[in-house]
């Protein structure tokens, strides 16, 4: 029951996007075409799930033990870079036309904050691997789902009729907010 609770924090309560407001970058940048955001959704869920079953190994066999902690954030920047590479590679090879969509956000997974923000969360919380992994995954899922209920929400903009001054980012950006205060409801009143 912990690790369902886990997973649907993740993915609502404490949604990365739109409640932590971490990875905002792709979030805009991606959530043009449901395609698109799947195809950038999957590559976070495989990049954020894999970098925390790596960085929790890392963290608890190597930087622990030679008590070498603050070398954290670099060693999970490194493990991160090398996993996005890897999709990157992957993607240009199965999927050209994906690797072309993302574009430059692909790469931009690196310096995502969100990854590496739970990466280290996972640390601070002291979850175990599968806690780990699977708090990756929920996250990761939650970032996913965001991206595509914005692009949805974007095409069907695109087809209204908008005054010209609203047209494109700065309706992005109110939608965006409004999905926001919405997933911030899940969490509940606090007295």
């Amino acid at each position: 029951m912990e690790y369902i609770l886990l997973i649907i924090s993740a993915v609502l309560v404490n949604n990365v996007v739109l409640v932590q407001f971490l990875g905002i970058c792709p979030f805009l940048g991606v959530s043009n075409k449901i395609e698109t955001s799947i195809g950038m959704g999957v590559a976070v869920i495989f990049v954020m799930s894999l970098a925390n079953l790596v960085t929790y190994l890392i963290q608890n066999y190597v930087l622990v033990p030679l008590h070498i902690e603050f070398m954290q954030t670099i060693t999970f920047i490194f493990v991160i870079a090398f996993l996005v590479q890897v999709v990157e590679i992957i993607l240009k090879k199965s999927a050209p036309a994906l690797y072309q969509a993302l574009g430059i956000y692909l790469p931009l997974i690196t310096t995502n904050c969100a990854v590496l923000g739970i990466a280290i969360l996972a640390v601070q919380n002291d979850f175990n691997l599968v806690m780990s992994v699977l708090y990756a995954a929920g996250i990761a899922t939650g970032f996913t789902f965001a991206l595509i209920l914005m692009a949805g929400i974007r095409e069907q903009l695109s087809l209204s009729e908008t005054p010209k001054g609203m047209k494109g980012f700065p309706l992005s950006l109110v939608t965006a907010g409004l999905l926001s205060l919405a997933f911030m409801g899940f969490s509940g009143i606090v007295k």
